[in-house]
């Protein structure tokens, strides 16, 4: 058997990975339909209802490494500031551990994303055929597009999610006076969602405008980006989709962090057995 902290990254890893593949497997429609909610285009001409499972392929493919990545990097960051802090600092660890594991997951996660939302809309078919269109169009730059705006978006609500999703698991432990149960911390964890999910909307609208764009030379300034939004939608195109985002987010939460709790456990008793 490994160290404590080998035995914690590869459980982080597995876990990580079956979590991001259970929510996208499960609630990729939710997200297919914010985001042609959100699209220049509007719902209707980007697809409406048809062909919800448009673009599964990059989000399968994506969606366990980047999980893995996230929660590798979140468990090892929050561990290594544990030691040097102690557990005096909780929120601003877990802050800190958030922004940290987004901005690494970020290296697969983006051109999953674009790939994904370019076929939610239409734009490609299949995913070979996005594949060689952006790299010949745009070059290696297009697959991270929207890098900038994704980090932006993830931060704030890593920030929101995160440390409510450990305070609330502090609180139901403590009024129970004993250990949160898995379906308690995936509750906890969707409703910690949800309320990012909910304020962090109109980045992620800006973040899908600036993704199904194609044009290698156009330059977003991100505040260009917003306020281009609001002069054009207002206030409701800011929020487009925040409904079937929430409910994503909120469900996917629960999916989410059970999985991983589910998969933690699992794997820190196959572990004590070696």
């Amino acid at each position: 058997m490994g160290s404590v902290s080998e035995v914690s990254y590869l459980t982080s890893l597995i876990a990580g990975g079956v979590a991001g593949i259970a929510v996208d497997t499960t609630l990729f429609p939710l997200d297919t339909t914010r985001t042609r909610l959100q699209s220049p285009q509007g719902f209707l001409k980007a697809g409406g209802f048809r062909g919800l499972y448009n673009g599964i392929g990059p989000a399968f493919l994506g969606s366990a490494p980047t999980a893995a990545l996230f929660f590798c990097s979140y468990e090892t960051t929050k561990n290594k500031l544990n030691s040097l802090f102690g557990h005096e600092s909780q929120t601003l660890v877990h802050m800190i551990a958030a922004i940290n594991a987004e901005v690494v997951s970020c290296l697969v996660k983006v051109p999953t994303e674009v790939l994904k939302q370019r076929q939610q809309v239409g734009l490609y078919s299949r995913l070979f055929e996005a594949c060689s269109i952006i790299y010949r169009t745009e070059g290696l730059t297009g697959f991270y597009r929207g890098l900038g705006s994704t980090i932006v978006r993830e931060i704030p609500f890593s920030v929101i999610q995160f440390p409510l999703w450990e305070i609330f698991k502090q609180k139901v432990s403590s009024s129970k006076g004993e250990a949160i149960t898995v379906k308690e911390k995936a509750l906890c964890g969707a409703i910690a969602g949800g309320i990012a999910a909910g304020l962090t909307t109109p980045i992620d609208v800006m973040k899908t405008r600036i993704m199904l764009t194609q044009r290698s030379t156009y330059q977003q300034k991100l505040h260009n980006v917003l306020m281009d939004i609001y002069m054009t939608k207002g206030i409701k195109g800011l929020f487009a989709g925040i409904i079937p985002r929430v409910l994503w987010i909120t469900l996917g939460g629960g999916v989410f962090f059970g999985s991983y709790e589910l998969f933690v456990d699992l794997c820190n008793t196959a572990f004590k057995k070696t």
